[in-house]
């Protein structure tokens, strides 16, 4: 059964995958560094992951699964 994650929560993690996505098309982009890592702060001190049934890696695992699934989704053409 699929995780239900929180909004805020799902939508830093997309926000986290695009910019890694477009750092890695250009390396030395220091804003986008700087960006990726004000994202993982957010995620990893989101409240979600302080409750009980957050705890695990497989919750991470499985929030990014559903945001890379989500940008995939949303990439498509209609």
């Amino acid at each position: 059964m699929a995780r239900i994650f929180p909004p805020d929560l799902m939508q830093a993690q997309r926000e986290w995958t695009r910019t890694y996505d477009a750092l890695a098309a250009e390396p030395f982009r220091t804003f986008l560094r700087r960006r990726l890592q004000l994202l993982s702060a957010r995620i990893a001190s989101h409240p979600y992951w302080s409750v009980g049934a957050g705890r695990s890696s497989a919750d991470h695992v499985e929030l990014r699964r559903q945001a890379r699934a989500a940008e995939q989704h949303e990439k498509r053409p209609a």
